[in-house]
């Protein structure tokens, strides 16, 4: 296993090769030169005879255990053609020789060359896509990385201003193919490369803040169902706005009328790992009598406050800085109630060995919630994590439910808006999980006190789970 170190200094030497040692943000050498070594196919990737066909299946990626052999001299970022071990051509990609993802697919045409009209026309078939689906294009996720053909290359507009992020080697060192063709695309006033991510390192590439063209202010505004948000797209968490749960927070309007003994009142609302307020000012919006917005940021939480009050909603949200963790169980204990709880915490499992506390982690908020229901409330709730699929993450919701002696009625489950699409090969991608359900009493507990199962039940849920920062960190409170 190669150490980081020995990741950036490999890279550094690629870099040194294709001539990327000027740290200039906005540069990477001029893709009109003739015979510019980012076009030229370096070398083939045999794949073993004894792997699974998850490429011809259309999965987007070659993993190291895959390769049978590498022929030709590569180094990162190199385009590649993967074969079969016949030597029949399946795709043409970036290689990564040090990396546990050894090529990221770019292409299945053998004919199409990988070179800056290559970028154009991604880029432009992406916007296309998105005036498709999207009620207002000039505000969402342009360009989704590996689902758009692009991999490791995200794109998010808020209006004339475009903040990008890219995460593989091969996109890295061909950003000036990639800024000519988005300011061709959007013609934007300023282009913000947002490469703070802790997923570079393992690529090799360092973490950096800055401008890949134009002059851009410190905040923009989102248009979001009639409502508008300040966005910090340079100190923000990933690109600065999570429009990967647009139509989930549309989806709480009939969760927030209808309540009270007449049926007239608004529903209080919890939300939990609030960050800047997106559901809790979509649920003022909608008719909350009052919202409760936990964060555990006081950076986020004053940008929520600071969204109530554009929108004329501050007098219906009190915001609230503290972990969630701690809150729910405060509100437990004080005996409060909800009409709707929320919960979209961060990614609690970013890799493999995270996965078991992740799992106590959403166990115990979920659990919290359901106890601080009404009758008949509904719980909102999320999981961003990748690692954690849909069948484990109902799984702990369903498991939840049976310790808190709840029934729940599903009224949806959904995924991410429509400018993030998935491929179906490649579960991995389909990352967020997001549940509405109705929550009713299944009994009263027996009076004679826990037994002592379920006072160790109980001992484990105190304990042990994930103490995320809510809102605070690289993945941040909320989803992506």
């Amino acid at each position: 296993m190669r150490s980081s170190d020995d990741l950036r200094a490999f890279a550094s030497a690629a870099s040194e090769a294709y001539g990327l040692v000027s740290g200039d943000l906005r540069t990477s050498g001029d893709p009109r030169t003739s015979g510019d070594p980012r076009t030229a196919v370096r070398g083939r990737v045999v794949l073993s005879p004894t792997r699974k066909r998850r490429l011809e299946a259309g999965h987007p990626w070659v993993y190291r255990t895959e390769v049978l052999r590498t022929e030709g001299e590569v180094a990162p970022g190199d385009v590649v053609d993967v074969v079969n071990p016949q030597g029949v051509f399946l795709a043409r990609g970036f290689v990564h020789p040090a990396s546990q993802i050894f090529v990221r697919v770019l292409t299945y045409d053998p004919a199409e060359r990988i070179d800056a009209d290559f970028f154009r026309r991604r880029i432009e078939a992406a916007r296309r896509h998105r005036e498709r689906f999207l009620d207002d294009p000039a505000f969402g996720r342009m360009v989704f990385g590996e689902a758009d053909f692009l991999p490791g290359l995200i794109v998010d507009r808020f209006g004339d201003v475009l903040v990008v992020q890219m995460l593989s080697y091969g996109m890295d060192v061909r950003r000036d193919w990639i800024r000519e063709a988005l300011v061709a695309a959007f013609r934007p006033r300023a282009v913000v490369l947002r490469n703070d991510v802790p997923v570079r390192e393992k690529e090799g590439l360092p973490q950096e803040v800055g401008l890949l063209y134009g002059e851009a202010p410190e905040a923009v505004e989102v248009r979001e169902h009639g409502l508008v948000f300040r966005v910090d797209v340079f100190r923000g968490q990933k690109t600065g706005y999570f429009y990967d749960q647009r139509e989930n927070r549309a989806a709480l309007k009939p969760l927030i009328k209808g309540w009270g003994p007449d049926g007239a009142a608004g529903a209080e609302v919890l939300d939990c790992f609030s960050h800047t307020g997106a559901f809790a000012v979509h649920a003022a919006h909608y008719g909350a009598r009052r919202v409760l917005a936990v964060d555990a940021s006081e950076e986020a939480i004053a940008l929520a406050r600071e969204n109530a009050e554009r929108n004329g909603l501050l007098d219906r949200i009190e915001f609230r800085v503290g972990n969630c963790f701690d809150v729910l169980r405060e509100l437990e204990d004080s005996g409060a109630r909800f009409d709707v709880v929320i919960l979209d915490p961060p990614a609690f499992a970013k890799s493999r060995q995270a996965l078991e506390g992740a799992i106590r982690g959403y166990k115990e908020i979920n659990l919290r919630a359901m106890r601080l229901l009404r009758e008949g409330g509904f719980l909102v709730t999320a999981s961003c994590s990748a690692f954690v699929d849909r069948e484990r993450f109902l799984g702990v919701i369903s498991e939840a439910a049976f310790d808190s002696r709840k029934i729940l009625r599903r009224i949806a489950f959904r995924t991410a808006a429509a400018d993030h699409p998935a491929l179906l090969a490649a579960p991995e991608e389909d990352y967020l999980k997001f549940g509405i359900f109705e929550v009713r009493s299944r009994g009263r507990r027996p009076s004679r006190g826990k037994s002592p199962v379920g006072q160790r039940r109980e001992e484990r849920i105190g304990t042990g789970a994930v103490r995320a920062g809510d809102g605070e960190g690289d993945e941040g409170g909320g989803s992506e």
